[in-house]
């Protein structure tokens, strides 16, 4: 496999983060609404409190209009309910004024001291379809302009969408003084790999062959390197972990027991990003899989049937799962965000099982917060130097 560089120079590490099922995505059968489950603060912000108490890291706080909760004022309500998990909180450029996002985002960072890391989304609003080519030009302003507000003592942009000059940051000024938030991002298309080379820090992908997987951060590399920067890299997927690899394939087919395949359609419709390039993959990868579902041993795509975005778990033991994520983590993968149903039982399976054998950190603290336009020494993918 070729080697694909990265910026972080201990490779023994690795974020482990959980997901907060802010929209209406959680279930004990997939496709299957369950009041007990649904989208509300008192349940997003008990699985927040869980992770923190099992030691993840970081926990993905979803946007989306049709269901679910807003993300900035959810993260707000965590904030004094939670002392060191961090909240990766999921912007949509373009959804908010830019200069006043900063100052929201500032006075979220401080509101956790520090706790604050960014998911860079580019999706059509609701009622809008624009074009992909220019929400990926709109968010690349907004995260300049963001940057400026960071760094800078005044922002002045000219772009296609925004322009603002002698506009003082002192009221976006965020409480991570080395370069604001961390950026997370994902996404498929030339636009939105250009964006991620150029503006973000940590390119988030879907679950696919390692194959293509390697392939996409060479790619994404690629992008980074021509603007002399390079990223740390992380995997969004879901897992269902067992003591035995036989207990946890039968728990994965119990999920989709009770799933009408006409309504798992309609869950993924419905999502802003059902038309995206990243879904085709993931409807790609359950075409090619067995007739188990299995894309690879242990990646079972069933998880798809029913969602949109993230469509793929890792399913097995404890050794199995613990085992493709250290050779996902010798891939150079550095981040992972997991989730699995129902949210608050498997983030206790993993938290007992598997995270307590894995060596994690938090990324901005372990990179030290080198600002985004320095250019890093790369290492190689596989073993460490």
């Amino acid at each position: 496999m070729s080697v694909v560089p990265i910026t972080s120079a201990d490779l023994d590490e690795v974020e482990v983060s959980w997901f907060s099922a802010l929209c209406s995505d959680d279930y004990a059968y997939l496709g299957v609404p369950d009041a007990s489950l649904r989208s509300s603060f008192e349940h997003c912000s008990d699985i927040a409190r869980t992770a923190e108490t099992l030691g993840f890291r970081n926990i993905l706080c979803p946007s989306s209009y049709q269901v679910g909760q807003d993300t900035l004022s959810f993260v707000a309500g965590c904030a004094p309910l939670t002392e060191r998990i961090n909240f990766l909180a999921a912007i949509r450029c373009g959804e908010m004024q830019p200069i006043m996002l900063a100052r929201t985002v500032a006075t979220l960072d401080h509101m956790l001291q520090g706790r604050l890391t960014l998911n860079v989304i580019s999706s059509d609003f609701p009622g809008e379809v624009a074009d992909s080519a220019f929400r990926y030009r709109r968010s690349h302003e907004v995260v300049e302009i963001l940057r400026q507000a960071w760094t800078r003592d005044t922002i002045d942009f000219e772009g296609e969408v925004y322009n603002f000059r002698n506009v003082s940051t002192e009221p976006a000024r965020p409480y991570q003084q080395n370069g604001g938030p961390l950026l997370y991002f994902g996404g498929y298309s030339p636009d939105a790999l250009e964006l991620c080379g150029a503006q973000c820090d940590v390119y988030l992908m879907w679950p696919e062959t390692r194959d293509q997987l390697a392939e996409r951060m060479r790619a994404v590399h690629a992008r980074a390197q021509a603007h002399g920067r390079t990223l740390d890299y992380g995997l969004r997927v879901h897992v269902v972990v067992r003591d035995t690899e036989q207990e946890a394939r039968d728990y994965a087919e119990h999920l989709v027991s009770e799933l009408d395949d006409e309504y798992g359609q309609l869950i993924r419709d419905r999502a802003h990003d059902s038309i995206s390039l990243g879904v085709a993959h993931q409807a790609r990868a359950r075409a090619l899989a067995d007739q188990f579902g299995y894309v690879e041993p242990n990646l079972w795509t069933g998880i798809g049937r029913a969602r949109s975005g993230c469509g793929a778990a890792l399913v097995g033991s404890t050794d199995q799962v613990l085992t493709t994520l250290e050779d996902y983590r010798r891939m150079g993968i550095r981040a992972f965000i997991l989730s699995g149903y129902p949210h608050l039982d498997e983030a206790r399976h993993f938290g007992t099982k598997v995270l307590p054998q894995m060596r994690t950190c938090s990324l901005p603290h372990a990179r030290g917060r080198v600002p985004a336009t320095t250019p890093n020494t790369p290492l190689g993918l596989g073993e460490r130097h």
